[in-house]
């Protein structure tokens, strides 16, 4: 019995050992890369393409409002500032007050105001007299006329005085009301209440501007002039507004270069119905135009940088997907020109392209 039950340990032994060293699961072997389903509904592709080559020069400028759509305001009298009605950068209307100020020189235009409508006054009296002389044959036909003439004289010299009150915006008391000559924006405002105004004042008080289109205004350095012209296209964003594009052309090249910059500058104008562009924002300006020589296209979006090399994932299909080493010649925008590494009509990945590359290449 004993040695039943010996026998019966050994083989229990015997088949633990078995089990121990075969093991009952091995390790999976990984296959090729294939597309799922799920990420391939939301992978997007682009075709290589031959296209003319795009050259693009970054400058830096501020924006400016249109010179032909500002104007100066200056003082036509000399006086006592009474009041101000507006401040800087508010938007004013054509013929809306600014400011009034009272002065001696528009007393003196109330004075030769008060004279002439005195002086066509007694002339009226004195035609009426003439012709009731003339219809009596107490006098001649000549002296009718001379009538008629010192009052036209008068009725001339009160329009022209009136005339003078309308322009200048002149009122009783002497007040002189400065009004704004159009619709815009106050730019600049170098007046206040009680200051003093010199009769040969010669600085301008406001600048009134619209800006419903401005100029950005970029510097070109000497070695980039070759790079402009006329007719450029022009992609203007600010620091204000750093996601925004503005779009425009180079209207004006100033063919003068600044001793103390040794650059040119060059006028880019752009809408702007919001207002959003103020005038001295800063501004980054982008210059492209298109070369006769044609390239290798993909979207810039395409282009993984990893280990100081470039490289696409070109997609045939499903199973057959290439990481690609690519030379890259120039990015322009959302366009990358592609020296070498491609052809034409193969087909780039240009979106979850880095997640395929990383599951392919780690």
């Amino acid at each position: 019995m004993r040695g039943f039950i010996n026998l019966i340990v050994l083989l229990f032994l015997v088949m633990a050992w078995s089990c121990n060293s075969h093991p009952t699961a091995t390790t999976a072997v990984e296959g090729p890369f294939v597309l799922s389903d799920t990420m391939a509904r939301t992978t997007t592709f682009a075709k290589v393409i031959r296209e003319p080559l795009q050259n693009e020069l970054e400058l830096y400028g501020k924006i400016t409002a249109d010179k032909n759509k500002l104007i100066e305001v200056y003082p036509v009298v000399g006086g006592s500032v009474t009041k101000v009605f507006v401040e800087l950068g508010d938007y004013v209307k054509k013929g809306q007050l600014l400011a009034t100020i009272r002065s001696t020189e528009v007393a003196g235009f109330e004075k030769e105001l008060n004279d002439a409508k005195n002086d066509v006054a007694v002339a009226k009296n004195n035609l009426r007299t003439a012709q009731d002389l003339y219809e009596g044959k107490l006098n001649t036909e000549r002296d009718v006329f001379t009538a008629k003439s010192e009052l036209e004289k008068s009725e001339s010299q009160l329009n022209r005085i009136q005339a003078t009150y309308n322009i200048y915006s002149l009122k009783p008391n002497a007040l002189y009301e400065v009004r704004s000559p159009i619709n815009g924006f106050i730019l600049q405002k170098e007046i206040n209440e009680d200051m003093l105004l010199r009769n040969d004042h010669t600085n301008n008080i406001f600048d009134i501007a619209q800006i419903d289109e401005v100029w950005a205004i970029a510097n070109v350095s000497e070695a980039d002039i070759q790079q402009i012209d006329l007719g450029f296209d022009a992609d203007v964003t600010t620091f204000s507004y750093p996601g925004k594009h503005f779009h425009g052309k180079i209207d004006k090249i100033f063919n003068i270069i600044d001793p103390e910059t040794r650059s040119m500058q060059v006028r880019i104008k752009l809408d702007n119905p919001d207002f959003q562009l103020k005038p001295e924002m800063r501004a980054i300006v982008r210059i492209t135009n298109t070369l006769k020589e044609e390239m290798l296209c993909v979207p810039s979006a395409s282009i993984i940088f990893d280990k100081s090399k470039n490289f696409v994932m070109v997609y045939k299909d499903k199973a057959n997907i290439e990481t690609r080493q690519v030379e890259l010649f120039r990015q322009v925008g959302d366009k990358a020109y592609i020296s070498s590494g491609l052809k034409t009509g193969e087909q780039v990945i240009t979106h979850n392209q880095l997640l395929i590359y990383d599951a392919i290449n780690d």
